[in-house]
């Protein structure tokens, strides 16, 4: 009767014998080892290699002959005696037919099946007879033919060390087949019967995996006792390996539940690498983290709390959300610069250097910050000022502190403030919320990549206050040398040392600042640029610009002088030159079309040309603002976009004295008109308005351009020569213009914004402006082409406005 350890050979089976299917053919019960060959077997048999496998005695097993040499000799063994001496490959990748192919113990075996494919391969199923060792090699060509000798144990006897190694051998394979649910049972049962300890050896062996070169030497093994130590010790080895495995699993599903399956096989993963001593990948996430939280000058409170983060980071499931948080917190801390700065070299005229080119103009500004870098150099580790550039938009503050930064050699940071509401844009949101981040100072700074860059507020004063909290307190802490070396975002919820970074701000108006913030800042006026100011900006500057991004040559298209007058005169009407560079920006793309599509290659733009290409110029005078008018004076006022021209009309009417005032005027200017009109109802013998005059008239105060806001006290003696120019029939000057507050007893208080003053009635072509006497002093920063171009007279009674503005006296018919 034959059995195998994986049920009967079928008929199929044995047509087509599955290579990979190894069979143990017994007689049974199988009692004691023959030792040898039967007498009747020939001396010489053809040989043929097995690959990765070991034919034993008794062992049934498939293989396929694809060599033409092993077909040879499997076409000779059947034409005769059906016997092979069967041998595993010495080096089954290098056979050059002269070298010994087989190691020379092997095994006899007799050809059970035998089938030929269509692919010429022959599948033979093999049947192990017994041990025996090539003693010749008689022929290698056309087949391999080799002369043998038995190869039986020495010696056959059984003895007490071998009995003990028998059942010792028994005991652990049944501890392997309880390790592994893999091994069938029947397999158990087939060795349970096995008493010759060659045959224990050769079953054991065969199914624990081994490679071809152990079992090799331990069927080479002459000696019982040596053989099954041999076996005894691979047996403890596979069992130690599946113990590893089982705690290594334990281990595993004792961390993690059912649904991380992923997270489980990483774990088993983890846990292997530990029993085998071997250390992760270099180019694990792990290990880069630590290295570069290493390598990171980091703080002494940054790097103990990478560290910690770190160890909790390598404990959480890597697709967990919390991980996310963790990682996002670690490529923050370890990418903020926290090195101290080495001292930077500054060159005062360098800085000069770069500030005159790139500015024109500007000169009390550009003072200021060649004193503010020689504090600097004297003096580095002192505690610098917050500068606050405050102008008009389009007049250069945020390009100023580019030029601070260059001539520091300093990377520029801008942060746009505008719009900012809630105080977590400042200070960072709390590692609680999702999608959190810290606030845009030290998103500016990792930016930035040093811990010294010029740190640019932009428009400061455009932001606000809401539920969610107030920005601007929140720069308090930004903004104080003496308390921003710790300051602490909420985000990383660490101290960082904001000591050493240049702050400076920019804003349009101060009055939405609030004191504490206010009181931080050194603030440095920018007024407008005057008119020859815009053309050398221009010049220098702007139209070069537009020229090169416009694609157009210096020889292609040429500005003259008067159009560039015009230009700023009649189509641009402001105190920085925005505008004026999207004018000249319009001039080019014209000038861009009529290179493509007329043909033509050179362009001198002159004034007359500007109508045809920029339209009707929306800021022409008409010809009534020059001429004297009654109740109508022009006044100065100051604007967030520079000065301008401000026309106060007043009309009479008959009524009992009352006051109309119209314009969307504010609290302060409807004060003053009030009080222009006590001044002028009490002064009015002075100025010939006879007494019983307001009783029988009523007077209308209207400012045009009613939709716009309007608010102040510099407009009082302006409404009070109105009035008095209506109550008088006098007419008004047309080319004079004033400002000043005026007092109940017709004194001249001194304004703000004198210079955005001067210059918009330059820029209207005036003679004359009246400024309060206490202004007089303001006049040294006033540019000396505006002083030129204007008369300045200051004022400090309304006696000497009335004196300077009106022209003659004509009678009503009221008698006046």
């Amino acid at each position: 009767m034959r059995r195998s350890f994986f049920g009967q050979l079928d008929e199929e089976e044995e047509r087509n014998p599955d290579p990979e299917r190894i069979f143990w053919a017994l007689d049974e019960p199988p009692q004691k080892d023959s030792g040898g060959p039967p007498e009747t077997l020939p001396e010489t048999l053809p040989c043929i290699s097995s690959r990765d496998m070991v034919v034993f005695p008794n062992m049934v097993v498939p293989i396929v002959v694809a060599k033409p040499r092993s077909i040879l000799a499997l076409e000779a063994t059947i034409e005769e005696s059906r016997l092979l001496f069967v041998s595993s490959a010495r080096n089954p990748e290098e056979d050059d037919g002269k070298a010994e192919p087989v190691n020379p113990v092997g095994t006899v075996c007799a050809i059970a099946k035998n089938f030929r494919g269509i692919d010429g391969r022959a599948r033979v199923l093999l049947h192990g007879l017994f041990r025996g060792k090539i003693s010749r090699w008689v022929s290698r060509d056309p087949y391999d033919l080799v002369r043998y000798i038995p190869w039986p144990d020495n010696p056959p006897s059984r003895t007490i060390r071998v009995e003990a190694l028998v059942r010792q051998v028994m005991e652990q394979t049944e501890h392997l087949f309880r390790l592994n649910p893999l091994l069938s049972p029947d397999l158990l049962s087939v060795i349970r019967s096995i008493e010759d300890p060659g045959t224990l050896a050769y079953l054991v062996v065969a199914n624990l995996g081994l490679k071809t070169s152990d079992l090799q030497k331990i069927y080479e093994n002459r000696f019982p006792a040596r053989r099954l130590s041999r076996v005894l010790y691979f047996l403890n080895r596979e069992i130690s390996l599946l113990d590893a495995k089982r705690k290594i699993q334990m281990d595993a599903k004792g961390e993690i539940d059912r649904s991380q399956r992923e997270y489980f096989l990483r774990e088993q993963l983890k846990a292997i690498q530990k029993e085998l001593g071997e250390s992760p990948e270099e180019n694990d996430e792990m290990v880069l983290l630590s290295e570069k939280i290493e390598t990171s000058e980091l703080s002494m409170a940054a790097l103990e709390e990478a560290r910690r983060q770190l160890g909790k980071l390598s404990r959480l499931h890597p697709e967990s959300s919390e991980s996310g948080v963790v990682r996002s917190y670690l490529e923050w801390i370890t990418e903020l610069p926290w090195k101290k700065p080495q001292p930077r070299k500054i060159d005062i005229a360098r800085a000069k250097k770069i500030l005159d080119k790139e500015h024109l103009g500007l000169r009390k500004v550009k003072e200021r910050l060649l004193e503010y870098l020689a504090v600097r150099i004297l003096n580095p580790e002192g505690k610098p000022p917050i500068l606050c550039f405050v102008g008009p938009p389009g007049v250069g503050k945020t390009s100023l502190g580019e030029s601070v930064a260059k001539a520091l050699g300093r990377p520029f940071v801008r942060l746009s403030l505008g719009g900012i509401r809630d105080e977590a844009e400042i200070r960072g949101h709390r590692r609680t919320y999702v999608g959190s981040l810290p606030g845009r100072v030290l998103q500016g700074m990792r930016q930035a990549g040093v811990t010294d860059p010029v740190f640019m507020l932009d428009e400061l004063d455009k932001m606000g206050t809401d539920f969610r909290g107030d920005p601007y307190s929140a720069l308090l802490e930004v903004l104080d040398p003496r308390q921003n070396k710790n300051f602490s975002d909420h985000y990383l919820n660490l101290p960082y040392d904001l000591s050493h970074v240049l702050f400076l701000a920019t804003a349009n108006v101060l009055d939405t600042l609030p004191p504490p913030l206010l009181d931080r800042l050194e603030v440095i006026d920018i007024p407008g640029y005057t008119e020859e100011e815009k053309k050398g900006i221009a010049r220098e500057h702007l139209w070069p610009r537009q020229r090169k991004e416009n694609g157009i040559s210096s020889r292609q298209a040429e500005l003259t002088d008067a159009a560039l007058e015009r230009l700023i005169r009649e189509y641009t009407r402001e105190s920085g030159v925005r505008s004026l560079e999207r004018q000249l920006g319009s001039l080019c793309r014209k000038v861009a079309v009529g290179i493509l599509d007329g043909g033509k290659k050179v362009f001198r733009i002159r004034p007359e040309h500007l109508e045809g290409w920029l339209g009707q110029p929306p800021f022409r005078e008409t010809p009534e603002e020059g001429k004297p008018l009654v109740g109508v004076v022009r006044g100065l006022a100051w604007t967030p976009t520079g000065g301008d021209l401000l026309f106060v009309e007043a009309t009479l009417l008959k009524g009992r004295g009352n006051l109309t005032i119209t314009g969307k005027l504010g609290e302060v200017m409807q004060e003053s008109a009030q009080a222009a009109l006590t001044y002028v109802r009490s002064h009015g013998e002075s100025t010939g308005i006879p007494v019983d005059f307001w009783s029988r008239k009523d007077i209308h105060l209207h400012v045009p351009e009613g939709a716009i806001p309007k608010d102040g006290p510099s407009a009082g003696i302006t409404m009070a020569v109105a009035m008095a120019s209506a109550a008088t029939n006098r007419p008004v000057r047309g080319d004079i213009a004033m400002t000043g507050e005026i007092t109940l007893r017709g004194r001249i208080l001194p304004i703000g914004g004198l210079k955005e003053k001067l210059l918009a009635a330059r820029r209207f072509s005036l003679k004359e402006v009246l400024i309060p006497e206490d202004n007089e002093r303001d006049l040294s920063d006033i540019p000396a082409e505006v002083k030129n171009a204007l008369l300045i007279t200051p004022v400090k009674k309304m006696e000497q406005v009335f004196d300077r503005v009106f022209i003659d006296r004509v009678s009503t018919e009221d008698g006046v």
